[in-house]
């Protein structure tokens, strides 16, 4: 793993500049840290919106692997599960045994979905805090702060050098497990959105509310069981976060939906019915949504 010297900042490429991914790229940019940005699309700019301002992030987006002429220090992943295997060639040329390779998706199974790609190299799971969403005019509407949540383990050192004093936070814990699985409940109970077609105000109604609670507390016995230290209040808390928030605000799997993209269901809410069946553990909410939500993503018909 490459080791950061104490005030140097590390090299940086990013690999997806969808929402998360500008975020990101416009806070490296506007202290003058411009990553190199990797993608599908040559986009001429990235442009971050948020109160008080704009940042604007020239390109152009890099769409072809064989022109990176070296490694990274890091290299941060923003692509959706569904996008893993595309992104791969980007991997092969950005990544050294000694990058660190921090994977900014949903989920709790990063490690897992790319250890086939990377093999050497240091694979850093991250829980993004990033209220976000794409504009009709392809910019990102940054909403609230920005903040990653990192395990505290050396390879989150070069993360913290490389985006130390800018507008996305990092923090560290020795319990990323529970924060991530608390992530997660948030991350499932927002594929309710999905089966609605609607932003976060659904959940402003009673019925939505008491139906939000059964699943996120089904959620929570999963992810104890998975070892996670979750207090009986989580599931009421997330609940009472999504009552504060803005009622437009949509999540990222609705934004697919309307766009007729795949959906990240396994990794969202596919997972908690997975390891609920591993455990033992009855899931009937989860067996319920789960088929809706691959059915919208894949079809038929």
């Amino acid at each position: 793993m490459t080791t950061i010297p104490e005030n140097h900042h590390p090299s940086v490429a990013l690999v997806g500049p969808g929402a998360i991914g500008t975020t990101v790229a416009a806070a490296l940019h506007e202290v003058g840290r411009t990553p190199v940005i990797c993608g599908r699309s040559a986009l001429e700019r990235l442009e971050l919106r948020f109160d008080g301002g704009h940042i604007v992030v020239p390109g152009p987006v890099r769409i072809d692997p064989a022109q990176i002429p070296s490694p990274f220090d890091l290299v941060f992943v923003a692509v959706k599960a569904t996008q893993i295997e595309a992104a791969a060639p980007w991997l092969s040329v950005l990544c050294s045994a000694k990058t660190v390779v921090c994977i900014l998706q949903n989920g709790v199974e990063q490690k897992a979905l790319f250890a086939p790609y990377l093999a050497g190299e240091s694979v850093l799971p991250s829980v993004v805090w990033f209220p976000v969403q794409r504009e009709p005019d392809a910019s990102v509407w940054l909403r609230r702060k920005a903040r990653l949540t990192l395990p505290d383990v050396p390879a989150s050192k070069v993360v913290m050098a490389a985006l130390s004093d800018t507008r996305c936070s990092v923090d560290m814990t020795a319990d990323f497990a529970s924060v991530a699985r608390r992530k997660l409940m948030q991350n499932a109970v927002a594929g309710l959105q999905v089966l609605s077609g609607r932003c976060v105000g659904m959940f402003s109604r009673n019925d939505v509310a008491s139906l939000s609670l059964a699943y996120l507390r089904e959620c929570l016995e999963v992810a104890r069981a998975e070892g996670a230290v979750l207090g009986d209040q989580v599931p009421q808390e997330i609940v009472d976060q999504l009552h504060a928030s803005p009622s437009d605000m949509g999540t990222s799997i609705l934004a697919d939906r309307q766009a007729g993209r795949p959906l990240e269901w396994d990794v969202r809410n596919g997972v908690v019915q997975r390891r609920g069946r591993v455990h033992g553990i009855p899931t009937p909410i989860s067996d319920l949504v789960v088929p809706l939500l691959a059915a919208a993503s894949e079809g038929p018909g």
